[in-house]
């Protein structure tokens, strides 16, 4: 297989992988507008999916990748650490730079921005860790080995569904319409094409990015959920469903990963 066909072949599966975050996204189309119990059960289901995905799809195999490059596990451990603790430094940071939502077109005014504003952080968290996983995809490619990409891609093609159906649920617990929903779910995994298309092409260069970039991932998504998402979800009645939903949310997503990765 010539280069350019290996390009467009890792291109093409990481788009297909990032797609499914659609199909994950679409029991959307059969919820209303949810009650408040199903919003904390939702948010919690959300949040069960992102820790599950910080430590078995992002931390993991970042020290597996550093450690593949040649990195002793401590120094590879190390890495990813300070990874970790930079995403979530960035969140933080930019969390507290953030406008108000309805001057970004986010949200109606008068909005109840504390709330719009930690959920949206979570949709941002959760498109920012796609981008590591596109660019594995890409490198997997990258690197020749065909069959090794095509596994690659389908393990992150299902691993993206329940992160699908996370970013649509909690949009819609915010009261936005189901395409809107679906729409951001959507979007939120079109960045894995592009970081495949990068990966695939330029894979000397995207390898040793790859233990930062997931490190870096997860430390985004822990923070957000550790900082505003369990929080929030308890701060409110039926704080039980929420836990019921991070519960169902991690095991599924652990499910996922383990079996898959």
């Amino acid at each position: 297989m010539s280069a350019d066909s290996i390009i467009l072949t890792g291109f093409v599966a990481s788009l297909l992988a990032g797609l499914a975050t659609v199909v994950g996204a679409l029991p959307i189309l059969s919820i209303g507008r949810p009650t408040e119990a199903q919003q904390n059960l939702m948010l919690g289901f959300a949040a069960g999916v992102m820790l599950a995905a910080s430590f078995f799809s992002l931390i993991i195999p970042g020290i597996e990748q550093a450690e593949a490059q040649g990195a002793s596990r401590a120094t590879a451990s190390a890495m990813v650490v300070v990874a970790i603790l930079i995403g979530g430094a960035c969140l933080a940071q930019l969390n507290a730079i953030i406008p108000p939502l309805d001057r970004l077109g986010l949200g109606p005014e008068a909005i109840a921005d504390a709330r719009f504003r930690r959920v949206w952080l979570f949709v941002a968290a959760i498109t920012l860790h796609n981008f590591p996983e596109g660019l594995a995809v890409g490198v997997s490619f990258g690197g020749g080995d065909v069959g090794a990409g095509m596994a690659t891609a389908l393990g992150i093609g299902l691993q993206n569904m329940p992160e699908g159906l996370a970013v649509a649920g909690s949009l819609a617990s915010l009261g936005y319409s189901r395409s809107a929903s679906i729409g951001a779910a959507l979007a939120s995994g079109l960045v894995e094409p592009v970081a495949g298309l990068f990966g695939a092409a330029v894979v000397s260069i995207a390898l040793p990015l790859l233990p930062w970039g997931l490190g870096f991932a997860a430390g985004a998504m822990i923070w957000v959920v550790a900082s505003e998402i369990i929080p929030d979800t308890h701060s409110r009645v039926n704080g039980r469903k929420a836990t019921a939903g991070l519960m169902v949310g991690l095991v599924a997503m652990l499910f996922l990963d383990t079996t898959l990765g």
